[in-house]
């Protein structure tokens, strides 16, 4: 008895813990006031989502068409990835980047990027900011035959220029003198700017990746004798590459140089353009744009914590009224739930968005009804003349499959949400999910102990009123 009572009074001591930590980590709670581990809490804030911070939202829809099926996933993965650098390079913090996935039931999949930038009200400048990523590519002469092709379109372009004719440009020409290889800025590792040591001219060394170089090596080896034709942001009707050397022999170890016309700040701007990573897609079109201005989303966050707690007030104020000392208990419980997933919210740095506390405060009454099935099967075995101890133990027993049940399906509907919903659908799914998770402990382990830990037995008077029912005594 003791070891549980002395188990009940340490979750009551973490739960304190867990929430003088909270209060400590969040400035506005104790404003002109000092209290201890503040420097060291204030280290975990609560991140927002947009809707509650105010910012700019970006949708931006991702042209996969050349990219083979199978990494198609890779490629997107690897976009985020280039877009999070530049972001991170302009030193915002809280930055979200994920990716979507639109339609694919009845129409042909789109690939989406979302970038969420909290703090960020200027759009323009947003756009900017991440702007567009060079397109790196490699290409090869075409065959002879498919050269005169292009040079006898060439010469009637030409022609019907200064005739006056109307240009009809062929597709030939548009294509320009040079197709498509396999190589492109999708497996470059890293670019480097050096010198000539003759000339003193800047050069943009570059090296591929192991996958890269096995393609590069290949391709130099195909093309000996022959230009490669080194083209950065390619536009059709365009055919001037940035370099074209002619290949000598077959270039192992996957490095390569980008030569030309440049001065030592463009070199400079091309490296770190090329190091914050190259497209790993065709093209990336920015299709909506959302701001949400600072106040508006204060206005939303006072909203959803005051709807948290009133409901928090409500719903512990219906348990003690109905359950009494059990319903004690079980606020108890609640309360402590509430502070570890507060403190679950700062240490996964999970982005509260106004759907996310929805989530929340849903899981809260989740939280709430596993104490009311185990409450409820308590006052049965009471009522059949068991003791405290008993009831309580047999209680949790009978209650539990239902529990048990009603969460596992609780939980399958959060991971089907947060697998297949937009990213506003994922912050409530998430939320949750992680909810009912935390309620099964709550419920079963800490409302369990503090019941055990309470100095009743028997089935007298005292027992029949703290443990009765709204305004009826148990029988």
């Amino acid at each position: 008895m003791w070891k549980t009572r002395i188990g009940a009074l340490l979750l009551l001591i973490i739960g304190a813990g867990i929430g003088y930590f909270i209060y400590a980590s969040e400035p506005k709670l104790h404003e002109g006031k000092t209290v201890r581990f503040q420097q060291t809490a204030e280290k975990f804030p609560f991140k927002l989502g947009l809707d509650l911070s105010g910012g700019v939202q970006l949708v931006y829809k991702a042209d996969v068409s050349s990219v083979k099926p199978g990494e198609v996933k890779n490629a997107m993965d690897a976009l985020r990835d280039v877009i999070e650098r530049r972001i991170n390079a302009f030193g915002i913090s809280e930055a979200i980047v994920q990716i979507e996935e639109k339609g694919g039931i009845t129409g042909p999949v789109e690939e989406r990027l979302l970038v969420e930038l909290p703090g960020v009200t200027d759009v323009k400048r947003a756009v900017d900011m991440i702007g567009q990523t060079p397109k790196l590519e490699f290409m090869k002469e075409r065959p002879k035959v498919e050269f005169e092709v292009y040079n006898k379109a060439v010469e009637k372009f030409k022609a019907d220029q200064a005739a006056g004719k109307a240009l009809n440009i062929p597709a030939e020409l548009l294509a320009g003198p040079y197709v498509a290889t396999e190589l492109n800025g999708r497996f470059l590792e890293r670019a480097v700017l050096e010198f000539d040591q003759t000339t003193r001219e800047p050069i943009v060394s570059i090296v591929f990746n192991k996958q890269g170089a096995d393609i590069f090596a290949q391709l130099t080896k195909d093309n000996v004798g022959k230009t490669i034709a080194i083209y950065l942001d390619r536009e059709i009707g365009n055919p001037n590459p940035i370099s074209a050397p002619v290949v000598n022999e077959a270039i192992l170890g996957g490095k390569a140089q980008i030569t030309g016309k440049f001065t030592a700040i463009e070199a400079k701007t091309l490296v770190g353009r090329l190091n914050s990573g190259a497209l790993p897609v065709d093209k990336l079109e920015l299709i909506s744009t959302q701001t949400i201005s600072a106040p508006l989303g204060a206005e939303a966050l006072m909203a959803g914590v005051w709807a948290g707690i009133w409901g928090l007030v409500i719903v512990a104020g219906f348990l003690i009224l109905w359950y009494r000392l059990p319903g004690l208990v079980s606020v108890l419980a609640l309360a402590i739930y509430v502070v570890i997933m507060l403190a679950l919210f700062k240490f996964m740095g999970v982005a509260l968005t106004a759907a996310g506390i929805a989530g929340f405060i849903l899981s809260m009454g989740m939280a709430v009804d596993a104490n009311i099935l185990i409450f409820e099967r308590t006052k049965e075995e009471l009522r059949k003349g068991h003791g405290v101890h008993d009831a309580i133990r047999e209680g949790f027993a009978r209650a539990w499959t239902s529990i048990r049940d009603s969460n596992i399906s609780s939980i399958i509907t959060a991971v089907i949400l947060f697998w297949f919903g937009t990213s506003l659908i994922k912050g409530f799914a998430l939320t949750f999910g992680l909810g009912v998770i935390v309620s099964m402990f709550t419920a079963i382990t800490i409302s369990r102990t503090l019941l055990f830990a309470l100095p009743f037995s028997g089935h007298g008077v005292i027992v029949r009123t703290l443990f009765g029912s709204g305004f009826f005594k148990l029988k």
